[in-house]
């Protein structure tokens, strides 16, 4: 593009955009002659996926901002009438961060100048209330405004279809057609009002829903510290927490209320580094039985136990060791049905599902594949999502994940036992599955291509001693799953393991997924068989990262 194709886009832009902030912004770097800052703005458009969308907040079509996300409303009602939902019914929600608010009112403006009946939620909520509203008011879509665990400077907009579970293709594929075609703002009508503010009675509906995830008369004494990240979950939680009878969780005073500053995070996902400290700080000041953390739109739940083997005296759970201990409650519990799980997730739940013998499916990564598994009763993947109450919230729900964690571990601590025992019974029984991580986090996503395209040229023939028996190029497809970008090796020597290596869709990251499965005969093999497992992961993690060049 010419420096005078750029600057007629950028004032092309400017005359449309709705935004007195980002009308200024544009118009600074405009009159500054900010040539690569413009560049970087307008040289594509942020593609609408599966993911919906998510970027900086900023002007330009490269960035989240209100003629972005008008249009992308148009796209998404366009679609709606094309499949013959005229006058039905859109719910949207939001969370607390930069401009989610006006950017959930432009939707359901776009939505009823469209024809479409539009309400939003009554104030920033969990993204898992927005999922339950979707059904429960029998909604055609829905919209949800927020960017997750992303930096503050970022925002998103995640959509739903009327069976409240995420967008898939190819649905993606034509909202994101009808949304190119909308050439001007100024053909979208945007009227002054026309929707629908929901008060409390979704709210109040979803936290009744709450208590059917756990048993009637089951114990509720665990002791918990709570942080919402700065996020909106903190009213949500402790109301759930205290209709189903459990002690009130001692707050994380610093992140209790929403700040989309997120001034005591590097990044708001409690899998980052340093994310959890100040909860661990007040959990050494109340001595708690766990912590749990949501992410800022509460749809993850993180999990952290007392370990006294570890700096701090407080370790945090991997997803893939709460979504073990779920599926074995659910299990006690009497659960039937299918369990679900991506395919970056821990082998051992099909371990648990086969031995309960219930149905086990795996899936693409994501709970917009999860959600759509027939007869699902279960369903997680390892980033901390889980889905307890299919039947309520199709996607992943931090409120209610946490509920059945404090349910479990309070039937734990009647028996004088904790979740740390209960992994300890689950390994003996099924193996040892230890898995790790490799995230790269990049600014030039160039280097993610180049590492997928080093791994799929020259494939990696042995990782950490292990034999590669088998290495499949996800973007094929397999017999059970849709194409994806992705590599997957199975490995086998020793020991069996599994890589899975993905470009992120909702970071600049890649992530590479791995499991090493050491087998213990009992309680006195746990402790040499996790040093194994540490010791060949971290081996499969240098190997891996030498192969992708990294």
């Amino acid at each position: 593009m010419t420096q005078d194709d750029l600057l007629t886009r950028a004032n092309a832009w400017l005359a449309e955009d709705p935004d007195p902030e980002t009308r200024e912004e544009l118009a600074a770097l405009i009159d500054a002659g900010a040539t690569d800052e413009l560049a970087a703005r307008f040289g594509g458009t942020l593609q609408f996926g599966t993911a919906g969308l998510r970027g900086e907040i900023g002007a330009g079509p490269m960035r989240m901002n209100r003629s972005v996300v008008i249009r992308a409303a148009a796209g998404l009602a366009a679609y709606l009438r094309a499949k013959g939902q005229d006058g039905g019914l859109v719910v949207i929600g939001y969370d607390a961060r930069y401009k989610s608010a006006d950017f959930a009112r432009d939707t359901a403006a776009v939505m009823t100048g469209a024809g479409l009946r539009a309400a939003l939620l009554p104030r920033p909520l969990p993204t898992p209330v927005l999922a339950y509203a979707i059904r429960h008011l029998g909604a055609v879509a829905g919209v949800e405004v927020t960017a997750s665990h992303n930096p503050p400077r970022d925002n998103g907009y995640k959509v739903y279809l009327g069976d409240g579970s995420q967008i898939v293709p190819p649905a993606d594929a034509e909202i994101a057609a009808e949304i190119d075609a909308v050439r001007s703002l100024n053909d979208v009508p945007r009227p002054a009002d026309g929707w629908e503010t929901l008060g409390d009675e979704v709210l109040d509906a979803y936290l009744a829903r709450t208590d059917a995830v756990l048993t009637e008369g089951s114990p509720r004494t665990v002791r918990t510290v709570y942080t919402a990240m700065h996020g909106v979950g903190k009213d949500v939680l402790t109301a759930a927490f205290a209709r189903a009878g459990f002690p009130p969780p001692a707050l994380v005073a610093e992140q209790a209320d929403p700040d989309p500053a997120f001034p005591t995070v590097a990044f708001p996902n409690p899998e980052e580094p340093g994310a959890m400290d100040l909860a661990f700080e007040a959990a050494r000041a109340v001595d708690p039985d766990i912590v749990i953390a949501n992410d800022p739109d509460a749809d993850r739940c993180a999990v952290a136990v007392p370990d006294a083997s570890v700096e701090g005296g407080w370790r945090m759970l991997r997803g893939d060791e709460v979504g073990a201990l779920l599926a074995a409650h659910l299990v006690h519990k009497g659960a039937t049905g299918v369990f679900a799980e991506s395919i970056v997730s821990s082998s051992l739940l099909g371990r648990i599902a086969e031995a309960a013998g219930v149905g086990y499916e795996e899936t693409l990564t994501g709970f917009k594949w999860i959600a759509r598994v027939d007869g699902l009763r279960y369903g997680y993947e390892e980033a901390l999502g889980y889905c307890v109450d299919p039947e309520g919230v199709r996607d992943k729900d931090g409120i209610t994940a946490a509920l059945l964690v404090a349910e479990l571990a309070s039937v734990l601590k009647e028996q004088d036992r904790t979740l740390l025992d209960l992994l300890d019974d689950l390994a003996v029984a099924h193996g040892l599955h230890a898995t790790d991580q490799l995230s790269v986090r990049v600014e030039d996503l160039s280097i993610i291509a180049n590492a997928m395209a080093a791994l799929r040229e020259r494939p990696p023939v042995s990782l950490a001693g292990l034999t590669v028996v088998s290495a499949e190029d996800l973007t094929k497809g397999t017999e059970s799953l849709p194409p994806t970008d992705g590599l997957r090796y199975h490995l086998e020597g020793d020991y069996k393991a599994r890589v899975i290596v993905r470009p992120s869709g909702t970071e600049p990251k890649l992530k590479c997924y791995l499991e090493v499965v050491v087998p213990v005969a009992d309680a006195s093999g746990l402790a040499p068989a996790r040093a194994k497992g540490a010791e060949l992961l971290a081996a499969i993690k240098r190997d891996l990262s030498a192969a992708a060049g990294l």
